[in-house]
């Protein structure tokens, strides 16, 4: 037997094998990402100063697993991103999408991300960063 050939009865079939295509997160009854009301206030202030806005996170050091704010389209996305969900924010006139880098996604891919806020200094490049306050993820595991 080479390597190539796995260990098995002839003729029993080889059942195929899913594979979740990263870029395409499986539709769920349930919303992937949401945000706590200290959060939302957040982002309306925030889209009041800045026009719309966009999240990032990355897998990066440092700051960089945290979610970074953005004015919508000042970070580029592209193949190594994967949109979650665009969150409805009360008071905020348009969607705020949420972006995550494939390698990210498949780390957290099993959990509901909720945006938190909390005192501290975070990413000097996220928009909350003169606020006194940073963005955090708080997390929930959730079925496949």
């Amino acid at each position: 037997m080479d390597e190539q050939t796995s260990p098995r009865e002839p003729g029993t079939p080889v059942e195929p094998r899913e594979s979740p295509t990263p870029l395409e997160p499986p539709e769920r009854p349930e919303p992937r990402v949401e945000v706590t009301p200290a959060a939302a206030d957040l982002i309306r202030r925030l889209r009041a100063d800045h026009g719309p806005l966009m999240f990032h996170q990355s897998g990066g050091c440092c700051d960089g697993s945290a979610p970074m704010c953005y004015p919508d389209g000042e970070f580029r996305t592209g193949n190594s991103d994967v949109l979650l969900q665009s969150l409805e924010i009360e008071g905020v006139a348009e969607p705020v999408p949420f972006w995550m880098s494939v390698s990210q996604y498949e780390v957290w891919r099993h959990t509901r991300l909720i945006v938190d806020v909390v005192k501290g200094r975070g990413s000097g490049f996220s928009l909350e960063a003169p606020e006194g306050v940073r963005f955090l993820i708080r997390s929930r595991l959730v079925g496949t």
